[in-house]
């Protein structure tokens, strides 16, 4: 057996399936407005908190630039507010507004129905193994990409 295929094969299809599924239920649903890559941000923001622009950018790993057209569309869909820092006015902070804060747990809510359907046909010694398994996949990718 050729480990690398097959674990490249289910790694692509794994990612491939779960952005697919994320895309179709979000499609179906009050946010068809959203488009994954903001959904993604609304998430990063996170939900009753301010974050400035530039800790939003470096979590997502994108440019400022980047992220200021994104928020710029939340905004204009009314996602997200944007407000200046009052200690410092060259700090830009976005918060999610109400709708947004109703993305966020849709996002939460599909990303729990996810877990419980993958874990509902394993049993406990898999689960284990899984979490396992994954972890240490998990970590190899941190050490290898400084992610």
């Amino acid at each position: 057996m050729d480990y690398r295929k097959s674990l490249n094969d289910i790694l692509v299809r794994l990612f491939a399936h779960v952005l697919d599924i994320e895309e179709k239920c979000l499609k179906k649903g009050e946010f068809s407005d959203l488009t994954i890559k903001e959904m993604h941000i609304i998430d990063s923001i996170g939900i009753e908190k301010e974050s400035s622009m530039s800790e939003t950018a470096k979590e997502l790993g994108i440019t400022s630039g980047t992220l200021t057209i994104a928020i710029d569309n939340l905004i204009r869909k009314g996602y997200v507010q944007r407000n200046r820092s009052k200690e410092d006015r060259r700090v830009v902070l976005v918060k999610l507004t109400e709708k947004g804060s109703r993305a966020y747990r849709a996002h939460e809510d599909f990303h729990k129905d996810l877990v419980a359907s993958v874990l509902e046909v394993l049993e406990d010694k898999e689960k284990g193994l899984l979490i396992k398994v994954l972890s240490n996949i998990d970590d190899f990718f941190k050490k290898k990409y400084h992610i």
